[in-house]
């Protein structure tokens, strides 16, 4: 600490703010020790906060702010993303010129200035206890920042209730009753109460049915989640799980404490874990995690697991995620950058990783390579450790990871999560940030909902990733001499064909099923075929740049319809509240869209069915195709970098069938090993993988 008083912050008003709304806030600083020509003040923010950027050019602007001193100088502003040290990347540098400020005169920075026609300065989208305003001072001007002993905070809250969300178990007895919830949510996805449990007498008729009703207190329609019904008890339960994600103690929102609650309580999981940046972990933090963890374990009702993220460069093995079975096993950092009084042996890489964590005999752990901010290269692969391979989380859909893996032949099953950085595991809206997708979930086929249950399922790849939501998916292989195989399992392929069955249903109308043998697709089926199709057309953007950070493609663009009108339109994955796809007048859409590996776009209806052009002008390409020349088949115009692409093609008038079931004859098994696992896509942009079933030749 400086021997120098560092001075005072403060904030007005200090009432909560609801979340994404405009508002004004006035900063001002105190100083203690003067500040020096050229020092500065600087004001710094979380990294996951997706607030306004402060801007001070154009006063009629959202986000406009301005600075003013009592002392005799000027304030030079400088706003920079990544201007401090994690995870307090936002910043704002306030640097002092032509003068100086003495001790007890003033910098004051009023964000969201609406003096000259601003609206304000736009909150964060997603809720906050305590969001600081984390104040540092360079009074010497040696560019050496020391921290405030205290800087002001500002609780964000959610808005109103725009929307309920029906959770309900995806497994019930029938004649049996069982408890579902209500969820209220405001336009960014945060809860605005408790959920509200609510008990069902039980459904009597087997299958699989929805619960769909009026919610009284908000007046808003909902369906819940498809709930299979069986007369007989299965031996295998769906259990949902989002597993990866951090809290303020690294680089998330709010404590692990509230990350387990929301977890459990709000986001309705079966299965929750903890996954921390590993460079910043403390030792004292580590035990915390342990400790919430054990806390929050309850079997029969919430499974966590303890864990970290290794969090190694790419070249290095890039992102790992750690869990054990229990508390009690050991962390091994990728570096010490952020917790450098920690006393551990460093594993510098993945491999030195893995045989750090198999040194510990007593102890059950599996890993997860995954896409976040760095990539995993799993060319470095320990098959007793790495089960499964994320498809999916917040960052974006990364098939190409699970293609990976296949090319080198490893036998691993499909996951995906959130990777939420906001504090809302298992219901992780990307918000107005970077990050460009909604978070996945995991559904788990366990015999019990225990860690070592769990675990084992893990293990035996009895699982599906999904885009966030919560279908019901069986696939099962059958063979002549009655063999079967669900997925995950590794079997040899017998006398005859096998025969793939395949079960799905969607929470919404179902578009496609790819059925895949690794990196081949064998077949694409449909609820529909090309005589149903009408005047409908989706228009889908998808891809990355890169497989890296920058990954991130714009589409902002338009489309245009000669010779015909647009009747009807629904968007497809626009989830920033503030973006929604426009249509100005009955020829055109416009909007603003990003992907990051996953997809976007629209469905629009057509008045006529063959009449007109279509133009669509995106940052990325520009095309155009006649109406009459959309088909069942999508139009695809590549656009380089990762998968970047523009899809057209024709669906039916009317929405397909949630449910679709499917039966095929495995005709074309090659030597070695056959991953047959299913892709499937709805209407409304969800999409979900299947494990696979491993048919040896």
């Amino acid at each position: 600490m400086p021997s120098f008083k560092l001075g005072t912050s403060v904030i007005e008003p200090k009432t909560p703010v609801i979340a994404g709304s405009y508002t004004t806030i006035t900063f001002t600083y105190t100083a203690g020790h003067p500040i020096d020509d050229t020092g500065y003040l600087k004001i710094v923010f979380r990294f996951a906060g997706d607030f306004g950027a402060p801007q001070f050019s154009d006063a009629s602007a959202p986000n406009y702010c301005i600075v003013r001193t009592s002392a005799d100088c000027r304030i030079e502003p400088r706003w920079d993303v990544k201007g401090h040290i994690r995870p307090w990347g936002r910043a704002l540098f306030l640097k002092v010129m032509g003068g100086f400020v003495n001790t007890g005169e003033q910098i004051e920075v009023v964000f969201g200035d609406r003096s000259s026609g601003s609206p304000g300065w736009q909150m964060q989208t997603f809720c906050e206890e305590t969001f600081e305003f984390k104040t540092l001072v360079d009074p010497i001007a040696t560019y050496q920042f020391n921290e405030l002993p205290l800087s002001p905070v500002l609780q964000i809250i959610p808005g109103g209730s725009v929307r309920t969300v029906c959770i309900a178990p995806s497994q019930v007895q029938a004649g049996e009753p069982f408890t579902y919830f209500l969820k209220r949510e405001d336009r960014w996805g945060n809860p605005t109460g408790i959920p509200e449990k609510k008990r069902h007498a039980g459904l009597s008729t087997p299958g699989v049915l929805t619960l769909t009703a009026v919610d009284k207190e908000t007046d808003l329609s909902f369906v819940s989640n498809p709930i299979v019904v069986l007369y007989e008890p299965s031996p295998l339960c769906r259990y949902w799980a989002d597993i990866h994600g951090q809290s303020e103690e690294t680089v998330g929102t709010n404590t692990i404490h509230d990350y387990f609650t929301f977890a459990r309580d709000y986001g309705l999981l079966d299965i929750g874990g903890h996954q921390g940046n590993d460079f910043q972990i403390t030792d004292d933090f580590w035990a915390t995690i342990n400790d919430t963890t054990r806390t929050f374990y309850e079997p029969g009702r919430f499974v966590t697991f303890p864990g970290y993220e290794w969090s190694g460069n790419t070249p290095l093995g890039g992102d790992r995620n750690v869990f054990y079975q229990d508390e009690g096993g050991l962390i091994s950092r990728s570096c010490g950058d952020l917790a450098p009084e920690v006393n551990d042996t460093h594993s510098s890489t993945a491999e030195e990783l893995f045989t750090f964590l198999k040194q510990q005999t007593d102890r059950t752990m599996f890993v997860l390579p995954h896409v976040g901010g760095r990539y995993a290269d799993i060319r470095m692969h320990d098959p007793a450790l790495e089960w499964n391979v994320e498809v999916h989380s917040a960052w974006g859909t990364f098939e190409w990871l699970v293609e990976d893996a296949f090319r080198m032949n490893y036998r691993v099953g499909i996951c995906a999560n959130s990777d939420g950085h906001k504090g809302r595991p298992g219901a992780s809206y990307p918000g107005a940030g970077k990050f460009g997708s909604y978070g996945g979930l995991t559904c788990v086929l366990s015999d019990a909902l225990d860690r070592k249950a769990v675990l084992s399922a893990l293990r035996a790849r009895h699982c599906y990733g999904t885009t966030g939501n919560r279908p019901i998916i069986e696939i099962r292989l059958t063979w002549p001499d009655g063999r079967e195989a669900k997925m995950g399992d590794l079997v040899e392929d017998g006398a005859g064909i096998p025969e793939l069955h395949v079960r799905v249903a969607g929470t919404g109308p179902i578009e496609r099923i790819e059925i895949r043998n690794g990196l081949e697709t064998m077949t694409t089926e449909r609820p529909y075929g090309v005589d149903d199709l009408g005047r409908r057309i989706k228009v889908v953007w998808s891809g990355a740049e890169v497989r890296g950070r920058d990954r991130m493609v714009s589409w902002d663009g338009t489309l245009h319809i000669q010779d015909n009108m647009i009747t009807q339109v629904q968007p497809v994955n626009f989830w920033n509240a503030d973006q929604p796809l426009q249509q100005p007048d009955v020829n055109r859409l416009t909007w603003k869209s990003v992907t990051t590996g996953g997809v976007a776009g629209a469905i629009v209806t057509l008045g006529k069915q063959q009449d007109g052009l279509m133009e669509i002008d995106t940052v990325q390409k520009v095309v155009s195709c006649r109406i009459d020349g959309i088909g069942l088949q999508p139009l695809i115009w590549s656009c380089g970098g990762l998968r970047k692409q523009l899809e057209v093609y024709r669906l039916p008038d009317q929405p397909s069938s949630c449910e679709f079931e499917y039966d095929m004859p495995l005709t074309d098994l090659h030597k070695g090993d056959n991953p047959i696992y299913i892709k499937v896509t709805q209407e409304d942009g969800h999409m979900a993988w299947t494990s696979p079933v491993y048919i040896i030749q």
